[in-house]
């Protein structure tokens, strides 16, 4: 099986005091921030504080579990952790992911601060039971943080289980998700009469149905959540391919495409959690520095976005 990352050609939003907690701090291991804070955002229906920036395993640790390649991401792991990271999300959906993410927990050093994230992706309450249960032994946790509905897969059904379940203390934290621009008006319904404490669903510097429906109602709900997608698989990168960041990319502590698409989307206060993927260690290092520095304005943002637009 061929080396997966789906990030090619990679070289090179209205912050509001109210939203945006930074604490000042240098990355573990001596990594060097230059003294940048790191950025933390609370999930609100606790205060809890998480980085901004976590990480996906959706295609990138779908790998043969004995592999080469398997085993090249211990280091992106690992540096994941030594940089600050937390947030970790899977899914039954992702093939090989959660196995290959407990395995290579088992080799890692400095994860105390994980955050496990996986997902429910079946129908039926058994079916649910079942694949949760199956999920936790995968990857080796006691009980996970978050498990999210996979793109609102029997949702009715699911709900039930995790507010029993979080009731019951085997679940930190509760959500449903969707990769789909046709089902967030479902989504958004959903955010609205349900109790959640998570949503996760897809934004970035050129999909913005997000900004426009979704983020609004998790501010106003109190709900925290996570975006992915935030480099359209890629896509992003090859709109920029050839050409230089902008001059003022420094005013926000921005000095690849990478950090500049990242801080764009950690720039609105709704935004908890931004799960990029990759499985090449300097991408890693590269999405991780996107936690640290400035974050744009509304003015920034607006400019950031047109300049990207007119590339």
């Amino acid at each position: 099986m061929a080396s997966k990352d789906f990030y090619p050609g990679r070289r090179q939003f209205l912050t509001r005091s109210a939203g945006l907690l930074t604490a000042s701090l240098l990355a573990p291991h001596g990594w060097a921030n230059d003294g940048k804070s790191k950025i933390q955002r609370p999930i609100p229906s606790s205060g809890e504080l998480l980085p901004i920036i976590g990480m996906g395993t959706s295609r990138t640790f779908d790998v043969d579990p004995n592999s080469a390649q398997s085993e090249a991401l211990v280091n992106v792991l690992q540096t994941f952790f030594d940089k600050g990271g937390a947030v970790v999300d899977t899914s039954p959906m992702y093939g090989h992911a959660e196995r290959v993410l407990g395995e290579l927990l088992k080799k890692i050093q400095n994860k105390q601060a994980l955050f496990a994230a996986t997902k429910v992706w079946t129908d039926g309450h058994e079916n649910g039971l079942d694949q949760m249960e199956r999920s936790r032994q995968l990857v080796g946790v006691g009980k996970f943080d978050l498990i999210q509905i996979h793109n609102l897969r029997d949702w009715q059904v699911h709900l039930r289980t995790l507010k029993e379940w979080k009731a019951q203390g085997k679940v930190r934290y509760i959500g449903i998700t969707t990769s789909h621009g046709r089902f967030h008006d479902e989504l958004a319904m959903i955010m609205e009469k349900e109790p959640l404490d998570f949503v996760q669903f897809s934004y970035n510097i050129r999909y913005q149905e997000a900004a426009r429906r979704l983020l609004p109602v998790a501010r106003e709900r109190g709900i925290a959540t996570l975006i992915n997608r935030p480099f359209q698989r890629g896509e992003l990168f090859n709109t920029v391919k050839g050409k230089a960041l902008p001059d003022f990319a420094r005013d926000i502590d921005c000095s690849t495409w990478a950090q500049y698409f990242l801080k764009y989307i950690a720039a609105d206060p709704a935004v908890t959690c931004i799960i990029p993927a990759t499985s090449k260690l300097h991408h890693m290092e590269d999405n991780m520095m996107a936690g640290y520095g400035r974050l744009p304005d509304e003015r920034m943002s607006n400019k950031m976005r047109d300049y990207f637009a007119s590339l």
